[in-house]
C-alpha cells in the first residue's frame, strides 16, 4: 500500500527564500513530471511535520535548514497521475550552504526564481503556496 496512491498520502512542502528569490525543483517523478516545484515529500510514520518538511528538503538541496514557519494546509487531488495529499506548507529564510541538485534520479533542474518571474509549468503544490510568499 503506496500513500498517495492506494490511500491519501500526508505530505510537506518548504518554500525555500533567499535575496527575495524563490528556490525550485523541475520533477522528473509523478505527480506532475515536468513541473517545477517547491521542495518536499512524504511524512514517516512518528515524524513531526516541521521535521520532515526540513528533512526533505535538506535531502533535496543539500542545504542546511533553521528555522521554518507553518503557513499553509493544502490539498492536492491530481487525476492525470491519480495521486491525493494532504500536505502541510511552511517557509523558511533561515539556510545556509548552496544548493544543489542532489537527487539526480528525482530532479532534473533548480533555480532561484523572482516571485514575478517563475518558471513555467508550476505544480499545483506550488501555485497553492505562493499567496503566503512575500
Amino acid at each position: 500500500m503506496k500513500p498517495g496512491i492506494d490511500f491519501p498520502g500526508v505530505g510537506v512542502g518548504l518554500a525555500i527564500l533567499r535575496d527575495g528569490k524563490l528556490l525550485l525543483y523541475k520533477r522528473m517523478r509523478p505527480p506532475e513530471v515536468g513541473f517545477w516545484n517547491i521542495v518536499g515529500g512524504k511524512v514517516d510514520v512518528l515524524e513531526p511535520a516541521e521535521q520532515a518538511a526540513r528533512r526533505e528538503a535538506e535531502e533535496e538541496t543539500g542545504l542546511t535548514i533553521g528555522k521554518v514557519e507553518f503557513v499553509s494546509v493544502t490539498e492536492q487531488i491530481v487525476a492525470a497521475d491519480r495521486q491525493h495529499w494532504v500536505s502541510l506548507l511552511y517557509k523558511t529564510t533561515d539556510i545556509s550552504g548552496e544548493a544543489s541538485l542532489t537527487e539526480p534520479d528525482k530532479l532534473s533542474d533548480f533555480g532561484w526564481f523572482e516571485l514575478d518571474n517563475l518558471p513555467q509549468p508550476l505544480s499545483a503544490f506550488t501555485k497553492a503556496i505562493l499567496p503566503h510568499l512575500p
